[in-house]
């Protein structure tokens, strides 16, 4: 007796630890969902695929689904998206139910449906098993995991503007048979095509989104009930179709045992199911009809109302779901009896060109012989009546031809009226990343309404953690907003947001000063965090397609050269906007200097010599010249066109080509082979292989310089070559107010001829504070000595805060061609003493010249 006390004792233990077994073995269920919306077509772009998959994926996510998704995928991506998500779904095991949303264009040929790439180009039949996706060839490996459910959604019965030559395709999907533990659904029966949705979104996904969101409605009530939504909401122009071997038992949410009582209940729908047409009303019959979706259910209707206005309504879904039942028959068999038995019942219908490409490919006469055995079929040869509709090129419910009345709105016990958030839905905002689904906002089930408990979390799943919140996505500043039941808002970053019951506790105004301060790029990472993530290889695709970070602006105190720093991208600072240096000639990075800020002048366009107000100096050659001190502020010349040559305060002869331009501070919008040349400093001839260095300055820019355009430098002094001739000099012109434009070919304001053409040399920035000059010298007319040849060494740098640099003397152009050419090109003279006394010559100690 105690021994039997001790083993009751130890099975009410271990009750328990059953119901705990039992509790984490129904949790297993996992659920996981492939969602593609496309829309951006090349043929012409859909209104409302994009936003459907959005819409459908958002309320997936909520019943538990691990959502994967994109929009406008090309044939590659598509391919490679089923076969990740096939991957997927082997690797979850059979504890799984599966999910395939797709919407955009579908086709149909010879009894496969395809699904059309947004990069398709189908001219003629042909081209559709090359250029579509064959679903079936996706279908059938989803099948053979044999999960626990695997669901299928073709939201693709549509008008479609392929295959405009040669034999055409059958309108809208072909009817299918469904493998086992499969549901196959459309947007549109089987050979007929909705017309295109007039709002943000298509009404199927709208109705199927709906109905999701009924707690405890089993599988098939969900297509049931979205059937007739749709049918009520387009006025009878579109039936939607499905066909299931699924047997397990689904729901997408639960419901609560203290819910309010369902406004239909499933038992009130299966009694109405039971009752035969003749004891309905002809509405009521019509409804039960549509709830039905059988062929048998129709045509008991056309039996007890053979007049009422639904009538011809119900003959053309008859005459449509007659011809795709017989045609699969023939299909399945696929001889040519089987082909020619179709066409003696349907010589005119929607697969008589599908028939003839079959009898082709089997090598059989389009005619049949005069005597053959024709298959035998499960339904009688269609009525005269039903041979209008099937003879529509695209068969479509409202088509003006028929003139059907509109159907009677569905009885409450059959439909109850759409909730509230699902009467008028708000357009998703634009998506921001590349394939990534748009976000609407999400409209929270009722509290008595949940994901069942059985089932996985999924994970970083916003939508399933916040299910009885408001949440709005925001991908732009990566936030989530979250408002609860009881009006209580919270903006949180996204990882906040994933966690297990987000609930928040007070009401937010604003985001966190970190997530507001930069918006993100337009990368899949923040968007698929917060939207379904796209599938891996389309995440690796959108990776190489995203614009990369901008390159070629040099950083502050970093090494640049002119003719190695890349050229800026479009949208991007140029160099010298904001704070980053200009193009150095010696390659290096501009530090230490400053300029004083100038007024913009007018963009300068290609090939248009600018030099800047200043004083006139004669075109010579000295030997030695002053350094520039920094230059007033100017005000703004007048637009300066191709060809012209700006009003100048002096004129200054052009450097060799071959000297390396220096940065300088902008002035201008200046553009590849145009030079500036600085105010107040003369510019020095040079030969052509001297290379006049400058300390560039960072200064705050006037206007955007374009890389490598050459900038004549002040104060650069080499000791000339053989000089061309000289034209006289100009006088000084005053600056004046900015001025018109001055269109191409008009000569200069200045009076004196063209100087000779030659490119002009770089000019370093203008900095503030700049090495005291060096007194400017008359050249003696001749050749300095051998001693004063030698590399110059720079004077040191003494700070200087003049306002302007004093003039240079002018040196007469005999005494600049006194000196006869060198034979080999010499380098920079030093600067020289004004002049030594007989019996001395001059020598550079410590960089300053001396007389010995």
């Amino acid at each position: 007796m105690p021994r039997l006390r001790k083993l009751i004792a130890m099975a009410f233990a271990l009750i328990p630890l059953a119901f705990v077994f039992m509790a984490s073995a129904a949790q297993a269920e996992k659920r996981v969902a492939l969602v593609v919306g496309n829309a951006g077509y090349q043929v012409g772009a859909l209104a409302t695929p994009a936003n459907d998959a959005g819409l459908v994926a958002q309320t997936l996510q909520a019943a538990g689904f691990d959502v994967v998704g994109a929009r406008d995928l090309d044939q590659d991506s598509l391919r490679r998206a089923f076969r990740d998500f096939l991957e997927k779904a082997t690797a979850a095991g059979p504890d799984t139910v599966a999910f395939i949303y797709v919407s955009g264009y579908g086709v149909q040929l010879e009894g496969e449906n395809y699904f059309v790439p947004v990069d398709a180009k189908i001219a003629r039949d042909a081209d559709v098993a090359a250029e579509a996706i064959r679903l079936s060839d996706y279908i059938r490996p989803l099948a053979a995991l044999k999960l626990k459910a695997s669901i299928v959604v073709l939201d693709a019965a549509r008008a479609n503007p392929f295959a405009k030559s040669g034999p055409p395709l059958a309108g809208g999907l072909a009817l299918v048979e469904p493998e086992p533990g499969v549901l196959i659904a459309f947007n549109a029966a089987p050979g007929t095509v909705a017309p295109e949705g007039q709002g943000p979104y298509g009404p199927y996904a709208q109705a199927l989104a709906e109905m999701m969101r009924e707690g405890g409605l089993p599988l098939a009530g969900v297509f049931d009930r979205a059937r007739l939504r749709v049918n009520d909401v387009t006025k009878g122009a579109e039936v939607p179709w499905y066909a299931s071997k699924a047997e397990t038992s689904l729901v997408f949410f639960e419901r609560a045992s203290d819910a309010p009582p369902p406004a239909v209940s499933i038992e009130q729908t299966a009694a109405m199911r039971a009752r035969p047409m003749r004891d309905l009303g002809a509405q009521d019959a019509y409804v039960a009809a549509l709830e039905r979706d059988t062929l048998q259910g129709y045509l008991d209707f056309l039996a007890a109302y053979p007049d009422d206005p639904m009538a011809a309504r119900v003959r053309a879904i008859v005459a449509a779901r007659r011809e795709a039942i017989t045609w699969r028959r023939t299909r399945v068999v696929d001889t040519p009896p089987a082909y020619w038995s179709y066409l003696r019942r349907y010589p005119d219908g929607p697969h008589a060109a599908d028939a003839h490409r079959r009898l082709a490919f089997l090598a059989a006469a389009f005619e049949p012989p005069p005597a053959f055995t024709a298959i035998a079929y499960d339904l009688p040869p269609p009525p005269p009546e039903e041979i209008v509709y099937i003879r529509r090129p695209v068969l479509v419910f409202d088509d003006p031809v028929f003139a059907f009345a509109p159907p009677p709105p569905p009885p409450v016990i059959f439909l109850a009226p759409p909730p509230p958030e699902f009467v008028v839905l708000a357009p998703p905002p634009p998506p921001i990343g590349i394939f990534v689904l748009p976000m609407p906002v999400y409209r929270p089930v009722p509290v008595w309404v949940s994901p069942p408990a059985y089932v996985a979390p999924p994970p970083n799943n916003v939508i399933y953690n916040n299910v009885h919140n408001t949440v709005v996505v925001n991908n732009v500043t990566n936030t989530v907003t979250i408002t609860n039941p009881s009006g209580q808002t919270q903006t949180v970053p996204p990882a906040v947001a994933m966690a297990p019951a987000a609930q928040p506790a007070a009401v937010s105004t604003q985001a966190a000063p970190a997530q507001q301060a930069a918006p993100a790029p337009a990368a899949p990472a923040p968007a698929a965090s917060l939207a379904p993530s796209l599938p891996p290889s389309v995440a690796q695709k959108a990776a190489t397609l995203q614009p990369q970070s901008p390159q070629g602006a040099a950083q502050p105190n970093a090494p640049a050269s002119a003719a190695t720093q890349p050229p800026p991208q479009r949208g991007q600072p140029l160099p010298g906007m904001k704070g980053q240096p200009l193009p150095s000639a010696t390659g290096t990075s501009a530090t230490g200097t400053s300029a004083t800020p100038t007024t913009p002048s007018a963009a300068i366009t290609p090939g248009t010599p600018s030099a800047a107000p200043g004083s006139a100096k004669p075109a010579t050659a000295p030997l030695q010249g002053p350094t520039a001190k920094p230059t007033t502020p100017t005000s703004p010349s007048a637009a300066i066109t191709p060809g012209t040559s700006a009003p100048a305060g002096s004129a200054k002869p052009a450097t060799s080509p071959a000297q390396t331009p220096a940065a300088t501070t902008p002035s201008a919008a200046v553009t590849p082979s145009t030079s500036t040349p600085a105010a107040g400093a003369p510019a020095k001839r040079k030969t052509p292989t001297q290379t006049p260095t400058a300390k560039p300055s960072t200064t705050t820019p006037s206007a955007a310089i374009t890389p490598t355009a050459p900038l004549s430098a002040p104060g650069a002094s080499a000791k000339p070559a053989t000089p061309p001739p000289h034209t006289p000099a100009a006088k000084p012109s005053t600056p004046t107010t900015p001025s018109a434009a001055i269109t191409p070919g008009t000569p200069s304001p200045a009076n004196k001829p063209a100087t000779p053409t030659q490119v002009p040399a770089a000019k370093p920035a203008i900095p503030s504070s700049l090495p005291t000059p060096a007194k400017p010298v008359t050249a003696s007319p001749s050749p300095p000595p051998a001693s004063v040849a030698k590399p110059a060494t720079p004077p040191p740098q003494i700070p200087a805060a003049h306002p302007a640099p004093p003039p240079a003397k002018p040196i007469a152009p005999a005494a600049a061609a006194a000196g006869p050419p060198p034979a080999v090109a010499p380098k920079a003279a030093p600067p020289q003493p004004k002049g030594c006394p007989a019996g001395k010559t001059m020598a550079v100690v410590n960089g300053q010249p001396v007389c010995k």
